[in-house]
């Protein structure tokens, strides 16, 4: 196994990936499909590994980060390995008449020097799954995963420092300044989940090297229920989205539009559902073996503030509301009574917590969607065709999903990214591979048969006509 030494500086792991990543252009299939064999069996081994590392960090129940960290990374990697062969080969293009006799074709190389920054929500899946993409497309790769998620954060370097050599994958570790020195080098590509705020500073430093970004960020994901949907169908859904990784997920249920004529009885079937999931016996949430903790009590104290702000300015908890700050254990809270200038719906909440408000028309609830910024998914429950329909034209938002939550995410052939503030390119599967991936053009003109050099100068009357003749067909 290749070995890692700590030693390194940033500056002279990043020009040690310079040269390696000359090598890796002429990478062949199968050595980078050897690679994430390597990968996929020592997350195997040591799948036990990772699910106390990540229990250490957000006291994540073992079979949820088998769902949600484990084997979504698995499906990845056999993804890729299965579909690797046809993403790396060069696609042909059909010519138009006038470059008739050309061979063109487009040639996916790699981007070279990758810097991926990773968050602590889902410290193993958000920090492997673009390493898996950058390897696919055949880039060397710096990873920077989170210093608050300590204990998967020195999983991952073990892991990596197992498998790589430090001029192709290596691990930094560390608070802000080490991002921030990683962020001063001139890498090909950067790729960064996190949340809006700091990708804006990741924007900034990147644009000093023109370098590109993939930005995975966030925002406020709304749900509409429509009176039509199966509301208990509806219900159960959100709140397994939203009690998952105690609501420390991008991509969960952020606030609940609910048709007025049907908002009670969801409310009711809201709460039965939470119930249901996490407190079945009636012992009590807190005591549920099932259920995560907030990662810290710098984040569990920012989630009381916004709860205690809300029910200040008129918000009513309904549902929930226990808190124990030596635990960082918030419950699944159910708030209504909320308005628009209050801060629990202006920020992304990130937690628990989830605000519930009617509306009367479909068209009120497109009004409010599309007063707060482009979100990363909204969700939407109907079982009547034009609800959707109008959603999905009227709003715009990095993914559509109809009738469940958060499940998008796992579909490999889906693009997961945002748009604006909730994201910029995309990521997953082939989308993974095109983002860290070159799509370089290759034009081989024909040495026989050349119809541009008719167009050559000097320009005659003929040539007039056989231009205009080009264009009429064009």
């Amino acid at each position: 196994m290749a070995s890692y030494d700590p030693q390194f500086t940033p500056e002279q792991v990043f020009m040690l990936q310079q040269e390696k990543a000359l090598l890796l252009r002429s990478e062949t299939v199968a050595m980078r499909i050897n690679k994430l064999k390597s990968l996929k069996a020592w997350i195997r081994e040591h799948s036990n590994d990772i699910r106390k590392a990540v229990f250490a960090d957000l006291a994540k129940p073992y079979l949820e980060t088998d769902i949600t960290e484990i084997s979504v990374i698995l499906g990845e990697i056999s993804h890729a390995i299965r579909h690797l062969p046809k993403w790396m080969k060069a696609k042909k293009v059909s010519n138009p008449m006038h470059f008739a006799g050309a061979d063109c074709r487009i040639q996916y190389e790699p981007r070279g020097c990758a810097l991926i920054i990773s968050p602590w929500n889902y410290p193993f899946n958000l920090s492997i799954g673009p390493l898996v993409s950058a390897i696919s497309a055949g880039c060397t790769v710096v990873l920077k995963p989170s210093e608050l998620s300590p204990n998967t954060s020195a999983l991952i370097k073990r892991m990596v420092s197992d498998l790589f050599a430090p001029n192709e994958v290596a691990v930094f570790q560390g608070e802000v300044e080490v991002a921030k020195a990683l962020l001063a080098l001139p890498f090909n590509h950067v790729f960064f989940t996190g949340s809006p705020q700091v990708g804006k500073e990741v924007m900034k430093s990147a644009a000093q090297h023109l370098c590109s970004v993939t930005l995975e960020l966030g925002g406020k994901s709304p749900v509409v229920v429509d009176a039509s949907c199966d509301l208990d169908d509806a219900a159960l859904k959100i709140a397994w989205a939203k009690s998952i990784n105690c609501g420390q997920t991008c991509i969960a249920p952020d606030y609940i539009l609910v048709n007025g004529s049907v908002y009670q009885a969801f409310l009711e079937k809201l709460t039965a559902a939470f119930d249901q999931l996490l407190n079945p016996k009636g012992k009590g949430i807190a005591k549920s073996p099932d259920y995560a903790r907030i990662i810290n009590t710098t984040h569990w104290a920012r989630l009381k503030q916004l709860l205690d702000e809300a029910v200040a300015g008129g918000g009513q908890i309904i549902f929930g509301g226990e808190l124990d700050v030596t635990e960082k254990f918030l419950a699944p809270t159910v708030i209504t009574g909320v308005d628009q200038g209050m801060r629990i719906m202006q920020e992304e909440i990130f937690g628990p917590i989830l605000p519930i408000i009617s509306y009367n028309g479909l068209d009120e609830a497109i009004a409010y969607i599309n007063g707060n910024s482009k979100p990363l998914a909204l969700y939407v429950f109907s079982k009547e065709k034009y609800v959707s329909d109008q959603l999905s034209v009227q709003t715009s938002c990095g993914a559509l999903v109809e009738n469940d939550c958060a499940v998008h995410f796992g579909h490999p052939n889906l693009p997961f990214g945002g748009v604006n503030v909730s994201g910029m390119g995309k990521a997953h599967g082939h989308f993974g591979f095109l983002a860290f991936s070159n799509e370089k053009a290759v034009f081989k003109q024909s040495t026989r048969f050349n119809p541009v050099k008719s167009l050559y100068p000097p320009y005659s009357i003929k040539k007039k006509k056989l231009i205009s003749l080009f264009s009429k067909l064009s």
